[in-house]
């Protein structure tokens, strides 16, 4: 009977571990090199007033990346392939043509956060960034899908560092109440250019690529939906509690302090007088972490949905002959990425901020695409998008459309 019970509940895990992963990647991905950037940038400039905006995105992160997902299990295909077959071929090189620019600039932001993070603990640029580029792409190139999504896994405990990081910089925890619960935010030019680029970086528009694209690879059922919605779900949640935590991390010192940081380093290196020197070790360590982490991911969503785009075979699982386009395109990316960080004299802080901006703006229109297609009753049977679903996705998409809106006009004035 116990033996029976054992193997029954082995049996339970090994139903749950075959379908988690890509939802908790994903998510935890986003708390890339921009993302750690953003987040610490908008903990010292504006302090705890923005931690409220966490929430509401955390809901929106969920209702788009639970969609994805569904979309991903129904059909069985990316979401490049939907687009292409369900709105052709022009709107499908505009939308490839607008995310290759995109990505490039994020692929960069994580060479940029590889560099920035060793250059803390006294390793040159010139070895951190061409080390890390050469171990991502063997990661890739070299292992299977089942590897590489342990890997991923473990690299998703260490985001833990960002959290004791937090507790060591001693916020006045009911500052941190108040800039949680009570909304406010300044109509200016600056302040909605953080709102924009906050949604941008948390609810970036490749993570909607490559989730969709990893729960095919992994070839979830809909049997298995309910498991999926559930990784999903965790992982929106986890990944915003680190935001979370940068955000305050950086508030209760820098800002407290009145200093002004640019980068994620900036963050690091002005945590060390404030909060002392674990508190900037663990934010370094957890900025190359993420960094590394995502140097892999990005290359890799920007593959996925190149090759679903034009109809090539892709995969980590294919063999290199069988798919050669994919893993061109993924060595071109890291090759590029990691070989444009290391030139002197290049904006590199203005780069790393832009393309979370960048990716604040072009989400509403990848967001109008995946409403269109999860709504199809043809395309997803009785998993389509119901009323009250399609009207909060709608909201998100018309907020998003509005903030992007304001934040071009305050700028200009």
């Amino acid at each position: 009977m116990a033996d029976a019970q054992a193997r029954s509940r082995w049996a339970r895990f090994a139903a749950v571990m075959a379908v988690i992963g890509p939802g908790i990647i994903t998510a935890n991905v986003d708390n890339d090199a921009g993302g750690i950037a953003t987040y610490s940038q908008a903990g010292a400039d504006f302090g705890y007033s923005l931690l409220w905006t966490l929430i509401p995105i955390t809901v929106a992160l969920i209702v788009v990346q639970e969609m994805t997902a569904r979309m991903g299990v129904v059909t069985g295909k990316g979401l490049s392939d939907l687009i292409r077959e369900r709105f052709g071929v022009k709107a499908t090189f505009y939308v490839l043509l607008a995310l290759l620019v995109a990505n490039l600039g994020n692929t960069m932001a994580e060479f940029i956060g590889v560099a920035e993070s060793m250059e803390i603990f006294g390793v040159s640029r010139w070895i951190s960034v061409p080390c890390v580029a050469v171990i991502v792409w063997v990661l890739v190139v070299k292992g299977t899908a089942r590897i590489v999504e342990r890997i991923f896994l473990i690299a998703c405990v260490f985001y833990v560092a960002y959290l004791i990081a937090g507790f060591l910089a001693r916020p006045d925890w009911a500052e941190v109440s108040a800039g949680s619960l009570k909304p406010t935010l300044a109509l200016t030019a600056p302040a909605l250019t953080m709102v924009v680029t906050l949604v941008g970086t948390t609810i970036a528009p490749w993570m909607q690529f490559y989730l969709q694209s990893a729960i095919v690879e992994k070839g979830v059922q809909t049997d298995d939906y309910a498991l999926s919605r559930l990784d999903v779900v965790v992982g929106c949640i986890v990944t915003d509690v680190v935001a979370f935590f940068i955000v305050l991390a950086c508030g209760a010192t820098i800002f407290k302090a009145g200093g002004h940081i640019e980068s994620a380093k900036d963050a690091a290196v002005a945590l060390r007088p404030l909060a002392g020197s674990w508190a900037s070790a663990l934010f370094a360590f957890g900025l190359f972490n993420a960094s590394l982490f995502a140097a892999s991911i990005l290359p890799l969503s920007t593959t996925y949905y190149v090759c679903e785009a034009f109809g090539w075979e892709s995969g980590i699982d294919k063999r290199r002959e069988d798919a050669p386009q994919f893993y061109f395109l993924y060595t071109a990316m890291i090759v590029v990425g990691a070989g444009l960080v290391l030139l002197p004299g290049l904006p590199l802080l203005k780069i790393l901020l832009l393309s979370q901006t960048a990716n604040g703006v072009l989400l509403p229109f990848i967001l109008v695409f995946m409403l269109l297609l999860a709504g199809d009753e043809r395309l997803m049977g009785r998993y389509r998008n119901g009323p009250v679903l399609t009207a909060i996705a709608w909201l998100v998409t018309i907020a998003l459309i509005v903030l992007t809106a304001l934040m071009f006009w305050f700028t200009l004035r």
